[in-house]
């Protein structure tokens, strides 16, 4: 692929968005090569964790509304029904994933790339970053999954408010909301996200895909319905090899060596 690059390493997996001359904007072959990374990482029993970032000093400008494939696909309203499906696809895949997804926000972050890193589990940001929803002053409507998100990470009138007016926030102003799970130096990103992701590749996979899942699914459940869900998703790891580890490391007092099994 070109435009992102793929990395693997010790469980963790890293797409780096990759037109740095454009600040990473999404264009059709971006899009292509996204839709086949994701299903590449679904169907990769060995990575634990993803980590989504930018080449350079950007994460993701959002569409490239100058790239003529874009354009083209976006031509009459059959087309870009057509597009817009596909691009909302590549939002649902990135939330079927199984694994922890890490959003190492670099730079700007604006329109669908906001989104992709919002579309994330969790946000880690740099200093400088900046985020928009910039849609409402390119005459659009948001897209990649934001009209979901951002309510439920902020509420209906904080995301009525930043959709509305396109605002660019800053990386403090984006954590003191609660877009961001935090903010660290712009030199210390990198590292920061590092830990972070061997932190949650060490732990049980089998757990993880099932707390994600649970979590996911908790606004459109009642307590009873969690509780039961819970309930056999415990019966059954109960019952895993990872489960059995977990324990004999503890009472070993060494390092487990989890198998997602």
């Amino acid at each position: 692929m070109d435009t992102i690059v793929v990395d693997r390493a010790d469980g963790i997996v890293t797409l780096r968005l990759n037109r740095p001359e454009k600040k990473n904007a999404i264009s059709a072959q971006m899009w292509d090569e996204l839709s086949v990374a994701l299903a590449d990482v679904a169907a990769n029993r060995d990575d634990r964790v993803m980590v989504v970032t930018g080449t350079a000093d950007a994460f993701c400008a959002g569409q490239d509304l100058g790239d003529p494939e874009n354009n083209a696909r976006f031509d009459g309203v059959g087309g870009a029904l057509h597009t817009m499906r596909f691009i909302g696809s590549i939002a649902q895949a990135l939330h079927d994933l199984t694994i922890p997804t890490i959003a190492a926000v670099n730079g700007v972050a604006v329109g669908a790339g906001a989104n992709l890193a919002f579309g994330c589990d969790i946000v880690v940001a740099a200093q400088s970053a900046r985020f928009s929803q910039i849609f409402s002053a390119r005459g659009l409507t948001i897209d990649f999954g934001g009209s979901r998100l951002l309510p439920r990470m902020i509420g209906l009138h904080k995301a009525k408010e930043l959709a509305f007016t396109a605002d660019i926030v800053d990386a403090p102003t984006a954590e003191r909301f609660g877009l961001v799970n935090r903010v660290v130096p712009d030199d210390d990103l990198a590292s920061e996200v590092q830990a972070l992701a061997a932190k949650i590749a060490s732990q049980a996979p089998l757990a993880l895909s099932t707390i994600k899942r649970h979590l996911n699914a908790s606004a459109s459940m009642t307590l009873a319905e969690a509780l039961e869900a819970e309930a056999q998703a415990q019966a059954m790891l109960f019952s895993s090899e990872d489960k059995d580890e977990a324990f004999a490391a503890f009472l070993e007092k060494r390092t487990p060596n989890y198998r997602g099994a």
